[in-house]
């Protein structure tokens, strides 16, 4: 399945009102990110703001994931048009920006992922997305509805904003940084929160009046009916890293249990 094929689809799905699941690649590692895919997540965001490696260990997660039905997304590290444009030449069927706090900061994200006339995206014909130039003018055609555009909502400030933020047209979805929200309203962790609540209640707002989905990381898989309740449907839960880790733990607490 070609790059642009995989990415409408994911995103025609989104838009449909389906609820597509993904998980988090901290570790680098095509490996892991093979596995993820494989083991049936819609998508798997490949994490450059805190995971490991950079953007050639990014291509070689994307090759990993070409092989599974899993899209592939990958989280920059800022709004800056050259971070969404290397990702993007290299496969990437969707890129999630952090810390959108602004409406110039989504109008930004949202200008970094098209070509122009709409966006700033520099033209290169010679890259992975389009077959290294066999493919460049369907791909050139594609890409401003199939790609999927992420802003995350996770500061006090993006809140306050959010109206403005939704409004941007390219912005595809808002996505809760459950974490980074919290602590931004000194209540790190607790997701019961009166003000957390009203935070999320003013993100779905935003996204109802302005025709965008929302997407957030569950702070844990219970949760998954609460927020899909509230129409939270790019939903994350799960990372390479936070699953071997637990799993790991699990088995030799189990093993040394049984020594003692």
């Amino acid at each position: 399945m070609n790059t642009q094929t995989k990415a409408a689809q994911l995103k025609e799905r989104l838009l449909a009102g389906e609820t597509v699941l993904g998980c988090f690649l901290s570790l680098g590692s095509p490996l892991t990110a093979e596995l993820m895919g494989l083991a049936g997540y819609d998508w798997s965001l490949i994490d450059l703001e805190h995971g490991a490696g950079g953007e050639v260990e990014a291509l070689a997660q994307m090759q990993a994931l070409s092989a599974t039905s899993s899209a592939a997304i990958v989280r920059v590290e800022s709004n800056a048009r050259q971070r969404a444009h290397r990702v993007l030449d290299c496969g990437a069927h969707g890129v999630m920006f952090p810390r959108i706090d602004t409406e110039e900061d989504a109008r930004a994200a949202a200008a970094a992922m098209r070509y122009p006339p709409l966006g700033v995206r520099g033209v290169a014909f010679s890259n992975r997305v389009c077959e290294y130039g066999a493919n460049f003018r369907p791909y050139l055609e594609a890409s401003a509805t199939a790609l999927l555009t992420i802003v995350q909502i996770e500061t006090r400030t993006a809140v306050d904003n959010v109206d403005a933020i939704a409004s941007v047209d390219g912005v595809d979805v808002l996505f809760i940084g459950p974490s980074d929200l919290s602590h931004s309203y000194g209540v790190l962790g607790q997701f019961d929160h009166p003000e957390f609540s009203a935070a999320i209640a003013k993100t779905v707002e935003a996204a109802r009046r302005h025709g965008k989905a929302l997407g957030i990381l569950l702070p844990k898989p219970d949760d998954m009916e609460h927020y899909r309740s509230l129409g939270f449907r790019f939903i994350a839960s799960g990372s390479d890293a936070v699953l071997l880790n637990n799993a790991a733990r699990s088995l030799v607490h189990n093993l040394r249990t049984q020594l003692a």
